[in-house]
């Protein structure tokens, strides 16, 4: 949209959209796919009793009395990979658009840009930031309490879909003002009647 704005609708149609989302789609499923087999092959001697919020595949790895060294190599390599290949296609996206982005006549434009990729920035920092963290503390953070663990999954879940909403929310011109109106902090918005 921003480095090929003519030709959006027609680089990004439905067939793409829809194989971008099919190998999504594939990719989790392959990467999901072991862990069931990987947990099946551990003996539980001890309680079967997970003390967390959700069934995570650390969580059950934990419980386990014989060899975990397959389930945490393969926890580690895929979550490494997943996270390090979105990493990396985000970043040359990003330099793309900011290059871009820089070469646009109007200051104006560049700030509308730029504040766009800003929201998304942010909205991907808060996703990634509570995942990296809890995902190294199961495996490196071995001082850490277990309630901290069960607390940073659960900011994991929750935040980033929580936070999505506000990100973009602020970004919308309409939902920024009756917000400022709300708290008395700006003028009446362009169309209160639509606010009820």
């Amino acid at each position: 949209a921003i480095c090929y704005p003519l030709s959006y609708t027609t680089l990004l149609t439905t067939k793409t959209v829809v194989r971008f989302g099919t190998a999504i789609l594939i990719r989790a499923f392959v990467s999901i796919l072991p862990f069931p087999f990987l947990v099946l092959r551990l003996p539980f001697c001890h309680s079967q009793h997970i003390s967390h919020t959700y069934c995570e595949h650390m969580a059950l790895v934990k419980l386990a009395c014989g060899n975990t060294t397959p389930n945490n190599l393969y926890g580690l390599t895929v979550s490494l990979l997943i996270v390090g290949g979105d990493l990396t296609f985000i970043f040359i996206s990003y330099g793309l658009i900011l290059q871009a982005v820089f070469h646009l006549p109007s200051v104006e434009a560049r700030h509308k840009a730029l504040g766009t990729c800003g929201a998304h920035v942010a909205v991907i920092i808060i996703l990634y930031t509570p995942g990296l963290f809890s995902f190294l503390t199961h495996r490196f953070g071995h001082n850490i309490p277990h309630s901290v663990h069960i607390f940073l999954a659960n900011i994991y879940l929750m935040v980033p879909s929580m936070l999505n909403p506000i990100v973009y929310g602020i970004k919308t011109k309409e939902i920024r003002e009756r917000l400022q109106w709300t708290f008395h902090l700006g003028k009446s918005p362009s169309r209160p009647n639509n606010w009820g």
